[in-house]
């Protein structure tokens, strides 16, 4: 099969928050015609200043978008914006594209491009990693599942938010790759939270110590973003600790599907459950040191 994207294609998105906003702003720059609706109409107010057209609800983007993004919380929010019978499959153009960006089930995902199918919508499940930052600056990772042909018509739109664009598979590959992804990051992070409370006991100036190690072995993405954020003492998220609990939840639900444990993964989730627990669930995934020092009977 081929796909071609329609010519002056109009651009339909859902979901306005900490990184969809500054995705859809980077295509709304474009000066391409672009639909918005988010369930807070003041979060969609740097886009619409752009020139996004609000819409009233997830029918009317779908009725008049050739592509539809989203890029919601919860696999909830995803099912109910896909499949409720106000949702995009039920009110999107046969032959129009659904790219679903947010990090959910593969499970979900495959139900989706299931159901679209039947109704000749074609779907894509493109999960992305780079957080806030990435959103920002354009250079988000982004993995994605579905008809290869639909995919290639959507890395124009892709490469306007990522700077790495890659293929994977069958639908429901993207979000497995995320499961990956989010895998690797709790190690990371339990890894970059430890290293810097002990160097706090340890009497190290934390930024030298950091300005070690950051060129080493142990370099990652972590260290370079995230623990400055802690050295400030800046907990805001880039990423909502509410949303990596998610994520991990789904990974290991994937996991016992495909009778594979991951020890490793289940001891973060429960770290980031009492992160949770402690009220920081709306704070972003660096809080957890704030666990970690509470485990500890004191702060730095």
């Amino acid at each position: 099969m081929q796909y071609t994207v329609p010519e002056n294609a109009v651009i339909g998105w859902i979901g306005t928050g900490v990184m969809g906003n500054s995705m859809l702003g980077h295509l709304a720059d474009r000066g391409q015609p672009c639909l918005v609706f988010s369930r807070t109409r003041e979060k969609a107010a740097a886009v619409l200043e752009k020139g996004a057209r609000w819409c009233d609800s997830v029918a009317a983007v779908a009725a008049g978008a050739d592509i539809t993004f989203t890029m919601v919380g919860f696999p909830a929010d995803v099912r109910q914006v896909y499949l409720d019978v106000d949702g995009l499959i039920r009110h999107a153009k046969p032959g129009s594209v659904l790219v679903d960006m947010t990090t959910t089930s593969p499970s979900l995902a495959l139900e989706i491009f299931d159901q679209a199918a039947a109704r000749g919508i074609h779907t894509i499940d493109a999960p992305v990693s780079g957080g806030d930052v990435g959103a920002r600056n354009a250079t988000l990772s982004i993995m994605a599942g579905g008809e290869q042909p639909v995919f290639e018509a959507m890395v124009p739109y892709f490469e306007v938010m990522g700077k790495k664009i890659v293929y994977q598979g069958k639908a429901g590959s993207g979000q497995h790759t995320k499961m990956c992804n989010q895998i690797q990051i709790a190690g990371t992070m339990i890894g970059m939270c430890e290293s810097l409370l002990y160097s706090y006991k340890a009497g190290l100036d934390p930024a030298t110590m950091l300005g070690s190690i950051s060129g080493g072995a142990a370099a990652c993405w972590s260290l370079d973003n995230l623990a400055p954020r802690i050295l400030r003492k800046d907990y805001e998220p880039g990423f909502f600790v509410d949303h990596f609990v998610k994520d991990m939840g789904i990974a290991l639900e994937e996991a016992g599907r495909m009778g594979i444990a991951l020890p490793g993964l289940a001891l973060v989730h429960q770290l980031y459950q009492s992160v949770r627990a402690l009220g920081y669930g709306k704070k972003g995934t660096q809080a957890l040191i704030l666990a970690l020092e509470h485990m500890a009977g004191s702060g730095k």
